[in-house]
């Protein structure tokens, strides 16, 4: 099916319907990578599209891109952990608001309401799982909203800005 199909259901039955098919076209069409169990694969988009849905899905289509690369870059270097949901939920475990992502350990429900923007945020997550969109930025492990002065951002070198995001790499 493709996204015009979907909108067309959005028209036709309402948003919640088309998150719904839009769901099960990301887990069916998800490319399969013979060394990745499907259970694995469909947590990694859900996981993916949690943290675009929450991180950036009110930033235009390239910073939610970006935001999902930072979770692979991550994934790829071994200083984070190995898998998407592990990066994802990583911290936050002894103390609130001490996690990596911050929507993760802040007391909130991690259920989306928004089901334009969850639609949305599955596709992103899939697009950046299959390689479909390159990485904005350029290999960043780091990002920040633009408001925000991490004491982290010092150690860093700032790279780029990407709508209300500033990405970061190491010295």
């Amino acid at each position: 099916m493709t996204w015009g199909g979907v909108a067309m259901v959005d028209s036709l039955l309402g948003t919640r319907a088309a998150a719904i098919v839009v769901s099960l076209v990301a887990m069916v069409v998800l490319p399969a990578d013979p060394g990745v169990a499907g259970e694995k694969r469909d947590a990694d988009l859900d996981c993916l599209a949690l943290n675009i849905y929450f991180e950036a899905r009110s930033e235009p289509l390239i910073g939610q891109h970006a935001v999902g690369h930072v979770v692979i870059n991550r994934v790829e270097d071994s200083q984070f952990p190995p898998s998407v949901c592990q990066v994802v939920r990583q911290g936050g475990e002894v103390a609130r608001h001490r996690c990596q992502f911050s929507w993760w350990c802040d007391g909130r429900s991690d259920k989306p309401v928004d089901w334009a923007a969850w639609r949305d945020s599955r596709k992103v997550a899939w697009e950046v799982l299959s390689g479909a969109a390159k990485d904005p930025t350029r290999g960043a492990l780091w990002y920040h909203a633009i408001d925000a002065q991490p004491e982290w951002q010092a150690e860093l070198v700032k790279d780029r800005q990407i709508g209300r995001h500033i990405f970061y790499h190491r010295p």
